[in-house]
């Protein structure tokens, strides 16, 4: 288990004078084997940190550290990153099986590795030689689990990786999610704009607004007593069973 941290952790985009702050100075714990959810509205800044932690989004200032040190003097590639949409994150030309075992590391033994990955996310062995098409959503996103567990990661961002799928399939997402987390004791960052799922799988929740935290705690009592005013506003925002709806 590893803990990753955010210091003073800024994103821009474009030129000083005319660009535009993406992350603002973020400074956040996702403690090792736990799972903290990251929350906001869209543009709140959420998905470039997520990418900035695996290096697809540049650092303007700050540093990124696993268990103390940068991540850029890492030899390895201790995280991995699910995405949003699971179909763009899958090569339609390759099969599922060797779009699994493409991620991973030399030496490994990919003929027994790869079932064993796909029995793992709850998809049978046999969809192996399947092609990204022939699948659903919520498969597809089975796929790219199991394909960032190839790379034996010690940390995964997910980011909105159920927002996608039909909400019939979300649940069935989210406890495999939950259950293999839990199994292999994953460091996880966990982003996305539903509270209830945040609730769900997070043992921390941070919110973040116009690229900056603005509240972080343990996920019931950021929840059900929060502090700001704009976390407020998102449990507000939630749809409740029975409530009259707005014209």
């Amino acid at each position: 288990m590893r803990e990753l941290t955010f210091d003073d952790v800024t994103v821009r985009f474009g030129s000083r004078r005319r660009g535009t702050v993406a992350v603002d100075n973020v400074n956040l714990v996702v403690p090792a084997g736990q799972v903290v959810g990251l929350v906001g509205e869209s543009g709140s800044g959420k998905s470039t940190l997520a990418r900035a932690a695996v290096g697809l989004a540049p650092l303007t200032a700050g540093q990124i550290r696993l268990d103390g040190r940068p991540i850029g003097e890492l030899k390895t590639r201790p995280l991995q990153m699910i995405f949003q949409d699971p179909y763009s994150a899958l090569d339609p030309r390759m099969s599922i099986g060797a779009s699994i075992a493409e991620a991973m590391p030399r030496g490994a033994d990919r003929r027994s590795e790869v079932p064993r990955l796909l029995e793992l996310v709850g998809l049978p062995a046999d969809r192996a030689g399947a092609r990204p098409d022939e699948l659903s959503g919520g498969q597809r996103q089975r796929v790219a689990l199991a394909r960032a567990l190839a790379g034996q990661p010690e940390v995964i961002v997910a980011d909105e990786i159920t927002s996608a799928l039909d909400v019939s399939i979300q649940g069935a997402v989210l406890n495999v999610v939950r259950e293999l987390q839990r199994r292999m004791r994953l460091t996880m960052l966990f982003i996305s704009h539903n509270l209830a799922v945040v609730r769900y799988v997070s043992d921390i929740v941070a919110v973040m607004r116009h690229g900056r935290i603005v509240e972080y705690g343990p996920v019931e009592q950021v929840l059900l007593n929060p502090r700001h005013d704009y976390t407020r506003e998102l449990l507000e925002a939630v749809p409740r069973p029975g409530a009259p709806l707005g014209r």
